[in-house]
């Protein structure tokens, strides 16, 4: 069988599996070692062994089941209810304020817990009904939501950054502290956007109805932010000044989100059995696909897969940057079908490569896929966070005008995406400051 026969294989049984709705970690696996027995040789199901071995023994994964405790623990803290109370006090009188304080919180909380779904999930029952009673717009109230959950993904600590950082064999540290340019950016443009929509809009987000609040007031709530911020600081400056691994990083702030719970008068036997259960479920996930993920890979570049792929990307006459492109709208594709874990360990083998062939930075571009993979995250119909979101709407609201929502802010992360790949040092710059440090 050639190598382009054995890649249309590949690719073709993978996409009709994942279409059948099988889970993408058992399709990955099974897929491996069925292509193993009867295109290659059946003593090499050794190599899918081997991965699995590889894997569990990987100290860097490690950071992924504390970042997810961590999450867990302060999703039952109640940090995430007094920031929003603190976010309120100060934006509430703000045409835009409550939408503009989602924003806010959302930031707080990926450089907090870097988990995509405790953020979406915990804004839906916090912010949703606040902005509706007020009445803002359901769409923007959901597309504000949703948008801005998805910031877990690129600020740090990221445990999909982490995951692109491992598979990449590239810096986790240096990948961590890449995102938070970016990351401050977009949430820049959101609230950008949130502001124009209120004074060219207003029908869309209406005025405050409250009454002033003294300035006394606002100035005693600031204390709610130091355990999020001390959180912050000490998780990822301990990484920036190379005092800690990002592993290091993680167990570090586990403690301080159970110190932070002690604080709050939330930590119970309950409620970290109930977090370490949660830990538990979505590392077991993780690590199934990424077991998978390898195993595919590993038969995949030795099948030939790899080297036809490559050659046939050589012989393309068309500028890097179109090759860039069509990779991105891959991913964008892949984010409403896959969640980001599995997307990353099945594409980042494959384009990753590539991305060395065309001279681009490998920091620079995990930034770009990071980016892409939220847009795919809230593209209807399948985008994952759009899921999350189904689950705090009222009756009254239909997933139609969750879509309505969320378009223009795929409009801003494409924005954003063109922007850092335009100027790439926005991205490395502070990288390369890290390196001085």
């Amino acid at each position: 069988m050639t190598p382009n026969m054995i890649l249309l294989l590949m690719f073709g049984g993978l996409t009709l599996f994942m279409l059948s709705g099988l889970p993408i970690a058992f399709v990955l696996g099974g897929l491996s070692l069925l292509l193993t027995v009867t295109l290659w040789n059946p003593e090499s199901v050794i190599i899918i062994v081997l991965q699995v071995f590889d894997t569990m023994r990987s100290e860097a994964l490690l950071a992924i089941p504390l970042y997810i405790l961590m999450a867990g623990i302060l999703q039952r803290s109640g940090v995430i209810e007094d920031l929003y109370r603190t976010m309120e006090i100060w934006f509430g009188r703000l045409r835009g304020g409550l939408a503009i304080g989602t924003v806010v919180i959302c930031v707080f909380m990926a450089a907090m817990t870097g988990v995509v779904g405790a953020a979406v999930t915990a804004m839906g029952v916090l912010a949703l009904p606040e902005m509706l009673k007020r009445k803002y717009d359901p769409a923007l109230a959901t597309g504000t939501i949703c948008a801005s959950g998805t910031l877990g993904i690129l600020i740090p600590p990221s445990v999909l950054t982490i995951v692109y950082a491992i598979t990449a064999q590239v810096s986790i540290g240096k990948m961590l502290i890449a995102g938070i340019v970016p990351g401050v950016i977009l949430a820049g443009l959101y609230v950008l956007y949130i502001l124009v929509l209120a004074y060219t809009q207003p029908h869309r987000v209406p005025k405050c109805s409250g009454q002033a609040i003294a300035l006394s007031v606002k100035l005693a709530s600031l204390k709610q932010l130091i355990l999020p911020i001390f959180l912050i600081v000490v998780i990822l400056g301990s990484i920036f000044f190379g005092i800690a691994t990002p592993t290091e990083a993680a167990a570090v702030g586990v403690a301080g989100a159970i110190l932070a719970s002690a604080v709050r008068r939330r930590l119970s036997l309950r409620n970290l059995q109930e977090s370490g259960v949660q830990a538990l479920k979505a590392t077991a996930m993780i690590l199934w696909i990424t077991v998978g993920a390898k195993a595919y890979v590993a038969i995949f570049t030795g099948l030939g897969g790899a080297d036809t792929l490559m050659n046939f990307i050589r012989d393309l006459n068309v500028h890097p940057y179109m090759i860039l492109a069509c990779m991105m709208l891959i991913l964008i594709f892949l984010g409403t079908v896959l969640d980001e874990i599995g997307i990353i360990l099945l594409t980042v083998p494959v384009f990753l490569p590539i991305v060395r062939v065309l001279g681009f930075d490998e920091i620079w571009f995990g930034v770009l896929y990071a980016i892409t993979i939220q847009t795919g995250y809230i593209s209807p119909p399948f985008g994952y966070t759009l899921f999350y979101m189904k689950g705090a709407l009222p009756a009254s609201i239909h997933m139609t005008t969750v879509y309505r929502g969320v378009l223009p802010f795929m409009l801003l992360q494409v924005v954003a995406l063109l922007l850092i790949a335009a100027f790439p040092g926005l991205v490395t710059w502070l990288p390369r400051l890290m390196s001085g440090a």
